[in-house]
């Protein structure tokens, strides 16, 4: 009995700390990718721990999970280092989304739900408020959830899977100035506006209106000026 309480208590700790390094991880790629830890800034592990409060294991097991997305490169003795996309990559990564994400609003025009749509709803109203209020976090995980939500619609989870992955990659670092200038919130009503588009079957405005929105990365979106 007793070695079958120390097993459980194990376990238990083992959930704990892998639901800790979750939180971290999700945490500290959100402040990545919108900017607030700049490329070529040096993290480390005690810092990050003292930061948020946690101890050190959690916090290192996240730093090697984003150092294998690509986020961050360890350096030697001194902890890790956040890496750059180049707007080069940035503009890249867009024309790929470019291909996927846009082709599908003619398909989905006039064939989303109420349901669907009071979802997708709900998803664009969270990130408004958090791009108004600087929840970049929450803004980046209600943006991604809202466009995964969308694609899941045309019933493609090649599609789904793939467009997810690339988003992972993608930076935006102008999120933070934006906001700063009461920016962000323009692009980010585009969600609720789409969503109005397909209920009403306009599939050339959902289409313009989404190429548009893509084209914020490597654009306003990346600390870049569009044309």
């Amino acid at each position: 009995m007793t070695y079958q309480g120390s097993r459980h208590e194990d376990s238990s700790l083992l959930a704990e700390v892998v639901s800790l390094r979750e939180q971290v991880e999700r945490a500290m790629s959100s402040r990545i990718v919108a900017g607030e830890y700049e490329p070529g800034a040096v993290l480390t592990v005690p810092t990050m721990a003292a930061e948020f409060g946690v101890s050190a294991t959690p916090v290192r097991e996240a730093m090697l999970n984003l150092a294998r997305r690509g986020f961050l490169a360890p350096m030697r003795n001194r902890g890790f280092r956040v890496t750059e996309v180049s707007l080069d990559e940035l503009r890249q990564l867009r024309e790929v989304r470019l291909m996927l994400e846009v082709p599908p609003m003619r398909q989905l025009a006039g064939q989303v739900s109420e349901q669907a749509a009071q979802e997708l709803r709900a998803l664009a109203a969270e990130i408004v408020r958090a791009g108004d209020e600087g929840r970049f976090q929450d803004y980046l995980e209600a943006d991604t959830a809202f466009h995964l939500t969308l694609l899941e619609l045309t019933g493609n989870q090649f599609l789904v899977s793939l467009v997810g992955e690339l988003r992972q990659q993608t930076r935006l670092t102008g999120l933070v100035e934006l906001a700063e200038q009461g920016a962000l919130t323009e692009s980010a009503l585009e969600h609720a506006e789409l969503v109005q588009l397909l209920l009403d079957g306009e599939g050339d405005a959902a289409t313009e209106l989404m190429q548009r929105h893509i084209g914020h990365v490597g654009g306003i979106w990346s600390g870049e000026h569009e044309d």
